[in-house]
């Protein structure tokens, strides 16, 4: 038995068995146009990768960096020595004697100073007298090798001096340039000192816990209830009616007007001794005594979400409402012409169309309720149970003078909106299709 090879199909008319098979694939790769695209593309978005790096990342980098240095709000600036030049005695005429003095100091009470050298030129007519064994005079020019200056340092210089008759015709006045002053000093913020005590020191004992506490209570009411009130809204103006303009205006005055303005508007009005809302409630007889709404606690807490909720629901209003706005007008006509209720038009007709800028504006307003500081610093200053951790970054920062504690706590603001975003986009951004 002899093998047989497989049989071809056939082969149409004029083509050869060589030409009917498959053209190879194109080798792998760009070609020379797509690389230049690339490269082009590249280049246009290179100003935009660099402005994005320059006001997002490296701010970034300096608040991760600082907060785990060991520095304060002195630190901010290093160290220098500094020098000041006068001329004691009252000279009036020639050959009268005069101290020509020079008081030193370091700038920091607790960096070192390192060669600190004083550089002066002395003006013309002064006959000058012993000077510091540290100094040397070359002519008019004066050098004073003066070593180390401690944290705290201060020294005066005096060198005793006889007015000349140049020095007199000239006003007997020092002359407008300062005596020079140079030393090297190590900067904490680009030393190598790194310590983990401003994270520890945030962490200790159940202070932080309480704001972080107070921070989430805060941010996810205050969250909830401006998308509420938007919506609620938004329903309310979604109809045309006479004055419809006028009332959108005003819905959008708590939004518009400046927070210093309507944040003690709201501290005058509950004023428990001289504000009109206790004094409606007292004369209701709802409260016998005056209530202290933003001084006690949880009182304070609540006033601050409901002012949170009144100055933002304008931002979901204006969104929702112009979503609602755009959807089909035809399927509640025939959810009408079925029987359905306005609550069923509602929650299975305009709820699903939505979902997607409902959860757009949740994680918009829930990143910018967590930040927020002016409005809880100007209702209560962070007192009364209301310490969020962007006052605490405050308190920190300035009225403690612990710039890496702060810098410490906006890092943790940060680990923990990362975390919410991650969240927001692994699971609700993927149920509304984001």
């Amino acid at each position: 038995m002899t093998a047989q090879t497989p049989r071809s199909g056939p082969v149409p008319l004029g083509q050869s068995a060589e030409t009917s098979r498959p053209a190879p694939k194109p080798p792998k790769g760009r070609n020379p146009l797509e690389r230049r695209e690339a490269r082009l593309a590249w280049g246009l978005l290179l100003p935009t990768v660099a402005a994005v790096t320059l006001v997002v990342v490296l701010p970034l980098i300096a608040i991760f960096w600082i907060s785990v240095k060991p520095v304060g709000l002195a630190d901010l600036r290093p160290p220098v020595p500094v020098v000041s030049e006068d001329l004691r005695g009252r000279p009036e005429a020639v050959g009268d004697e005069a101290t020509l003095r020079y008081r030193l100091r370091n700038s920091s009470q607790d960096q070192v100073i390192s060669g600190v050298v004083l550089t002066d030129t002395l003006p013309e007519g002064l006959e000058i007298g012993e000077i510091d064994p540290r100094c040397a005079l070359d002519g008019l020019e004066m050098t004073c090798d003066l070593g180390d200056f401690e944290g705290g340092h201060r020294e005066t210089i005096e060198i005793p001096v006889t007015i000349g008759q140049a020095f007199a015709d000239a006003g007997m006045e020092l002359p407008d340039s300062p005596p020079g002053l140079t030393g090297r000093a190590s900067n904490v913020l680009t030393s190598g000192n790194f310590t983990f005590e401003n994270f520890a020191r945030i962490f200790d004992g159940a202070e932080f816990w309480s704001v972080l506490w107070v921070t989430l209570v805060y941010t996810v009411f205050g969250t909830i209830g401006a998308l509420v009130f938007g919506l609620f809204a938004a329903l309310l103006l979604d109809k045309s009616f006479r004055g419809q303009g006028v009332l959108r205006g005003l819905y959008l005055f708590p939004y518009v007007a400046p927070v210093i303005a309507v944040a003690f508007t709201w501290i005058i009005l509950f004023d428990p001794f001289s504000g009109s809302a206790n004094a409606l409630l007292i004369q209701m007889g709802v409260t016998n005594e005056a209530i202290n709404f933003f001084g006690q606690r949880p009182l304070a807490l609540i006033m601050v979400i409901l002012f949170e909720v009144w100055r933002y629901f304008p931002l979901s209003f204006l969104f929702i409402l112009a979503r609602m706005q755009s959807i089909d007008t035809d399927m509640y006509e025939a959810a009408d012409m079925d029987g359905a209720s306005p609550f069923q038009q509602f929650w299975y007709l305009s709820m699903p169309q939505l979902l997607g800028i409902l959860s757009v504006l949740f994680l918009l307003r829930f990143i910018w309720t967590f930040n927020k500081f002016d409005d809880i610093f100007l209702l209560t200053g962070g007192n009364a149970g209301t310490r969020t951790l962007t006052v605490n970054v405050y308190e920190q920062a300035f009225a403690v003078s612990n710039i890496g504690a702060g810098a410490a706590v906006a890092v943790v603001i940060f680990a923990c909106l990362l975390v919410f975003s991650f969240l927001f986009f692994r699971f609700i951004s993927q149920e509304e299709g984001l």
